[in-house]
């Protein structure tokens, strides 16, 4: 091989490198943190197969679903995840006063943002939450909430 083909070989082996790097999926700095779950209140599960999912949010936030208004900065919703009876992570929406800027206008959630963490409370790295957001957008009517609609039904004991 002669110098000039040695070295193309080594760029588009670097340039490879560099571009399959980019390609791998890793948890963005987002602002969701795992709030205390002494303070919110289990409102839904839902149950599919092994896998079943404790809801917990805020009273102030059920207080704003069932009086149709904007739920307020600093709410968390949890999904508390069990599967085959053990915890396997929580998954975190929380609302912050402006949040929603930090993302293009196309992905954004309004203010929330998405966090998931092990049972350690540990930040899961290798989940990107940009999947969380897609999913989410397509709630956009409800808050971008999958369970609000059972808010108005929870009466003390979690609807299922």
């Amino acid at each position: 091989m002669n110098r000039r083909t040695v070295l193309t070989s080594a760029i588009a082996v670097a340039t490879t490198g560099f571009v399959t790097a980019g390609w791998q999926v890793h948890a963005e700095a987002t602002r969701a943190t795992l709030p205390d779950l002494d303070k919110l209140v289990h409102y839904t599960t839902v149950r599919r197969g092994n896998v079943t999912e404790h809801i917990m949010t805020t009273p102030q936030a059920l207080e704003a679903v069932r009086n149709r208004q904007p739920i307020p900065a600093g709410t968390h919703f949890v999904l508390v995840d069990h599967r085959d009876g053990k915890l396997f992570r929580y998954f975190v929406m929380e609302k912050g006063e402006g949040w929603g800027a930090d993302y293009d206008e196309r992905r954004r959630t309004d203010d929330w943002q998405y966090q998931w963490f092990w049972p350690d409370g540990k930040i899961n790295t290798n989940e990107n939450t940009a999947r969380c957001q897609s999913c989410h957008s397509s709630q956009a009517s409800s808050d971008y909430l999958y369970t609000a609609y059972r808010i108005p039904r929870f009466n003390g004991k979690p609807v299922e």
